[in-house]
This record gives C-alpha cells, sequence and structure tokens, in this order.
C-alpha cells in the first residue's frame, strides 16, 4: 500500500520570526506531517513596487501596506534556512521549501534540497521552469488557476529541459478556498490525461476536502497550518490549526489503510460474524423421521453454521434420517 505524503505549508506563516519557524517544525512533526515546508523569497526579485494585494491579504493585514512591503516583513533571510533544514534532520521531519525567484531557486539547490515544490502562480513562469528543471531534481507542482492547456505547456517545458520525476497537485487558489470551486474531480482528470502521480494542494476550510481527496486517489496533500490563526498575516485565517493538522494527519492515516488493497474477499475482522449474521436451513416445525423436507416444514434463520439456504432445492425432495424439532439446524 502507498503511504500518503504529507506536506505541512508553514508558509510564512511564521510572520519572519525564525522562532515561530522553528516552534511550526516542532508542530508539523508532532502532528505526523512527513515534510514541513516553508517559502524562499527576497521580495524585491518577485513583486513589483507597484503589484496590489489581493483581496484576501487586504482583509487579513494592514491595508495600507503594498504587497511588496507586506512580504518583506514576513520572509526569512537564505541563512534562516540552512537552520531550519538543520533542525529538521534533527527533528526526524523532511524539510522542504519553495522558492519565488531565481536567487532563491539556486540557493536552494546548493542546500541541497531533495526535490522542488513549484507554486500555482509560478507555472507560467519560464525563465523559472527552466531554472528549475536544468537541476534534474524531482518536482512537485501545484497548478491552481491553470486550465489544462497550461499545465500541458509546462510539462513540455519542464520535460524539454531534463526535469525528473513530476508530480502535479490539483489545487484551488483562493484564502479559503470555497467548496463549489474545488472540483475535486479535476485531480483524477490530471491522472488520466498526464498519467503523473496526483496530489491536492487545499485551501478549504476544515480537513474534509483533503481527506477526500485521498479517497479519490491523491498521493500528496499539501495543507497551510500556523500555530495561531489570529495573528497578523495573509495566510493565517485560512490555514489550519496545529490541534487541525494533527486531526487531518489521523484522518489521512484512516482512509489510506481503508482504501485496502482492491481485492474484494472476507477480511479477518469479520470472519468471526459471518456465521452470527448469515442463515442456513433450519426445521420450521417438527418433522418426523422418514418425512420428506417441503417449503411448508423447513424454513431459513441464524446462524449460519448449517446447510447453506443456497442449497434450498437440494434439500427439498429429501427424506429426514432422524427426528428435527422447530428451529433445529437440518441435518442429510
Amino acid at each position: 500500500m502507498k503511504r500518503v505524503l504529507i506536506i505541512a505549508e508553514a508558509g510564512v506563516n511564521h510572520n519572519g520570526n525564525l522562532g515561530l519557524a522553528f516552534q511550526m517544525i516542532d508542530a508539523a512533526r508532532k502532528a505526523g506531517a512527513d515534510i514541513v515546508k516553508f517559502q524562499t523569497a527576497k521580495p524585491e526579485l518577485v513583486i513589483s513596487k507597484y503589484a496590489a494585494k489581493a483581496a484576501y491579504q487586504k482583509s487579513t493585514t494592514n491595508e495600507a501596506e503594498s504587497q511588496l512591503e507586506m512580504c518583506k516583513k514576513i520572509h526569512l533571510k537564505f541563512d534562516d534556512y540552512i537552520l531550519l533544514k538543520d533542525y529538521c534532520k534533527r527533528s526526524g521531519i523532511g524539510f522542504l521549501s519553495t522558492p519565488f525567484d531565481l536567487e532563491s531557486i539556486d540557493f536552494l539547490d546548493q542546500l541541497g534540497i531533495p526535490l522542488w515544490k513549484i507554486p500555482s502562480g509560478e507555472i507560467t513562469n519560464l525563465p523559472y521552469l527552466i531554472r528549475i528543471a536544468k537541476t534534474h531534481k524531482p518536482i512537485i507542482m501545484s497548478t491552481g488557476m491553470c486550465n489544462i492547456e497550461e499545465i500541458e505547456a509546462a510539462l513540455n517545458l519542464l520535460k524539454n529541459y531534463g526535469a525528473g520525476e513530476i508530480a502535479l497537485l490539483h489545487c484551488t487558489t483562493e484564502y479559503p478556498a470555497p467548496y463549489q470551486d474545488v472540483n475535486l474531480n479535476a485531480m483524477v482528470t490530471l491522472k488520466e490525461r498526464f498519467h503523473l502521480k496526483i496530489g491536492y494542494s487545499d485551501h478549504t476550510s476544515g480537513i474534509e476536502i483533503p481527506v477526500a481527496a485521498v479517497a479519490l486517489g491523491a498521493e500528496i496533500i499539501e495543507k497551510h497550518f500556523t500555530l495561531d490563526k489570529n495573528m497578523e498575516g495573509p495566510d493565517h485565517k485560512a490555514s489550519l490549526s496545529p490541534e487541525e493538522l494533527t486531526q487531518m494527519v489521523v484522518s489521512i492515516r484512516n482512509v489510506e489503510m481503508a482504501l485496502g488493497n482492491g481485492i474484494k474477499d472476507i477480511s479477518k475482522s469479520e470472519l468471526k460474524n459471518r456465521d452470527v449474521a448469515r442463515k442456513s436451513i433450519v426445521a420450521s416445525k417438527f418433522i418426523k423421521e422418514g418425512t420428506p423436507f417441503t417449503e411448508e416444514n423447513i424454513t431459513v434463520k441464524r446462524p449460519g453454521n448449517g446447510i447453506s439456504p443456497m442449497q434450498w432445492y437440494e434439500i427439498i425432495g429429501k427424506y429426514a434420517k432422524r427426528n428435527f424439532y422447530e428451529d433445529e439446524l437440518i441435518e442429510l
């Protein structure tokens, strides 16, 4: 059975505070996530000074500041990620960070990051995709805000420049994402169209949708979390608390166990209940020795440790070899 890879997305929910970032690693490990993921960027290389904030960013941060000013406050320095990666290694949880510019790609590559997580917003960024592909490392790529043609173009570009194995994450880029816009079946469409490993990057409230995605075949789940939903910052409100993250991990592990191997057979746990729940052919009234069995003197009742009702017509017409009393199992 394949184990679902669970990525706890810390993102920038540390608000630029290294101490909070360490605490988030502890929370992700305690919750049972496989990987804790951050976001690495030099904001001035990513965001124009003229770029406006998204509506959800305006509602969760100081509306007067620009998107660039906001991001400068909540990003860590490159050297901080060296410390975070080392702490993850010592804590026993995988480290990952998404780069948002070319310098961040080069830095994380030198840091020895094992794979790339491409965010939805970079799927049409040709120079970015080429720089990622040329490292030849595996890639997990989110597909929010994309149509199928844009995804195909990005995949072709990555493959042409030598990218490693690629997995696709279905995603709805809104915070929080409305349930009616999630369209989980599109994840299955990605699997059928591109024949790649699929998963789901979730921005909905709660944990139901990522758990449902696992039931639909997701092999990777990514979910934002925070230490405190009431902190100022763009992503806190649409993130899980540590307790909710733990609940999501437990639920996913339960669902992946329940999916099983797909072979329809009697399970070990239900075998003991078979005789209790099934029925056998029994006497419906007293049957004297030598009397033929008929539909008037036999019936079907629990338990199921006698002759199966599927042999009903094999029993009809045969003769009783002894006396049978009401409810007694019929024997031949």
